[in-house]
């Protein structure tokens, strides 16, 4: 049932003009989490400098804690970990065997 389904979202400043890194980071994780997922929500934020991602509500991702935006690969490992843990990302691992 995609009700069950986390929904991940990615909150972003729009003064700051961070809506397109948003929504190619929002392209990217619907594209690897199809099956996973029930969608990406792009929220514009009131709070100046915002850049958050979250799973059903809980911060996985926070720009200003970290002081840095999350490389995609980075951000699809995360979500990866907690929405769908036994999925392999391929070339996006990084890891070698």
């Amino acid at each position: 049932m995609s009700a069950l389904k986390p929904t991940i979202s990615i909150e972003y400043c729009p003064k700051c003009g961070w809506m397109l890194r948003s929504a190619y980071m929002a392209q990217e994780l619907l594209t690897t989490f199809t099956d996973e997922v029930y969608g990406v929500l792009l929220q514009p934020s009131e709070s100046g400098g915002s850049f958050i991602v979250r799973i059903d509500g809980k911060i996985v991702f926070d720009r200003k804690d970290k002081g840095r935006f999350p490389e995609i690969k980075e951000l699809k490992q995360i979500i990866r970990d907690v929405v769908s843990p036994e999925k392999s990302l391929g070339h996006s691992e990084g890891t070698s065997i």
